[in-house]
């Protein structure tokens, strides 16, 4: 599919940034994704707006993965979406029967009529034929656009927790029998905070967390009357050319105001024997994953337990990378990794069937990824975490946070952890007003 491409200069981004995404508000199907200026090896842009679908997939998971890989072939085009993290039952004999209360399709793709990428001082606008003709109208207008008025939320937000802290307790603590046993060495149990009968103005809450996180794989999705409000550290998954490119996080600490406290827990994080071993058997994990599809030898280890710090938090990340053959078809290495092992645990299968039954909520989209395809076959996929979702006609607002849980795991500990992780979400949920 053919696409007009004009590039602007703009003196100032961060103002035309602000005013693309409120711009987009207009639409019914829109999807941004902001790196911050994060200085990472494989970035491709500062930002992306992908809105109004000209064609597009809605699916539950029964044969996600290959109608996925039947539309990306036909669209050869770029394409933008989200997978649910219950596309697990597509890969696996699996089921998801626990509480939802968002109601997201388990999968969704579309092609964008408007497709706006911010690399550096220039913004590219590729538009479809069918409405390049309002390329210059519309860049006009985001320019001079007059962002929304704050309002002030008609409810008072009353967080509840899906689980209590005994109850946390008690389901770890059987986690931990599961490890002792010998049917999993690591889970990642995860928990629901939530509202109802609360209403937010999206993109308010979504800058005020992107502000105070600055996260490099930070999205805002919007599918009608349904919003994810992402602020992940995390990438799943990406591909450039013949490379596969996996960086998964497991180890965490806060961030102390102290530059020397601060730089001592960061070293202290990078030499904690446990949260090591949790980088690790994901690590070990990803590698069989890729395997999958890669070229013989090629999955190599590039960055092992590297500290990357964000604002909120400190992170030890490794990068698993490996070569594809170029009749590979994309969706085909998505689908031989998925769900992404930092949010599952290993052995996979195992891990996955333990924690359904364990968590009281369907993580649906938390946990799930969202990113997009390129007219090359090339994609980038982030993690669904320290995210906001909410379901506006239902009133309902989500977000859930979770741990890896192995041998050597201190329940109080785990619970600590996932209470720092929820504290960017709680915040602005309690302060964008």
């Amino acid at each position: 599919m053919q696409r007009t491409i004009r590039t602007f200069s703009v003196e100032n981004i961060q103002k035309f940034k602000d005013n693309l995404l409120c711009w987009s508000q207009q639409f019914d199907t829109v999807i941004w994704l902001d790196s911050n200026n994060y200085q990472q090896k494989y970035s491709s842009f500062n930002c992306a707006l992908a809105a109004d679908d000209f064609t597009s997939i809605k699916t539950d998971y029964y044969n996600a993965f290959d109608k996925l890989k039947e539309y990306q072939t036909i669209t050869k085009d770029y394409i933008f979406g989200y997978i649910t993290y219950d596309v697990k039952n597509d890969v696996e004999k699996l089921s998801s029967t626990n509480f939802d209360g968002l109601d997201f399709a388990d999968m969704y793709f579309f092609q964008p009529k408007k497709l706006v990428f911010i690399k550096e001082n220039s913004v590219e606008f590729h538009y479809l034929k069918l409405v390049d003709d309002e390329i210059e109208t519309d860049f006009k207008e985001i320019e001079k656009y007059k962002k929304y008025k704050k309002q002030d939320s008609e409810s008072e937000i009353k967080i509840k927790l899906r689980i209590h802290k005994d109850e946390y307790h008690s389901k770890v603590t059987k986690v931990l029998e599961h490890i002792h046993r010998g049917d999993i060495y690591e889970a990642n149990f995860c928990q629901e905070f939530y509202a109802e009968n609360a209403t937010i103005n999206p993109v308010e809450v979504y800058n005020h967390l992107n502000q105070i996180s600055e996260p490099p794989f930070a999205s805002f999705l919007k599918l009608e009357d349904t919003y994810t409000l992402c602020a992940s550290p995390e990438r799943y998954l990406k591909k450039e050319g013949s490379k596969i490119i996996s960086q998964p996080i497991k180890g965490t600490a806060k961030r102390l105001v102290s530059e020397i406290d601060d730089a001592q827990l960061a070293s202290d994080l990078m030499r904690d024997e446990k949260e090591r071993a949790e980088n690790v058997m994901i690590v070990d994990l990803v590698r069989n994953d890729l395997s999958k599809t890669a070229k013989k030898g090629s999955v190599k280890v590039e960055e092992l337990c590297k500290v990357y710090s964000f604002k909120q938090v400190h992170q030890l990340i490794s990068t698993v990378v490996s070569e594809v053959k170029e009749t590979t078809h994309p969706v085909d290495v998505i689908k031989d990794t998925f769900p992404m092992g930092s949010m599952t645990g290993a052995p996979k299968v195992s891990a996955m069937k333990i924690i359904e039954n364990l968590e009281e909520t369907k993580r649906g989209l938390y946990s799930g990824t969202i990113g997009y395809f390129t007219p090359e076959n090339n994609f980038d996929f982030n993690v669904i975490i320290r995210s906001i979702l909410y379901n506006e006609a239902k009133k309902y607002i989500s977000y859930s946070v979770g741990g890896a849980i192995t041998a050597k795991s201190v329940v109080e500990k785990e619970y600590e952890e996932c209470l720092l992780k929820a504290k960017a979400m709680k915040y602005v949920l309690l302060n964008s007003k």
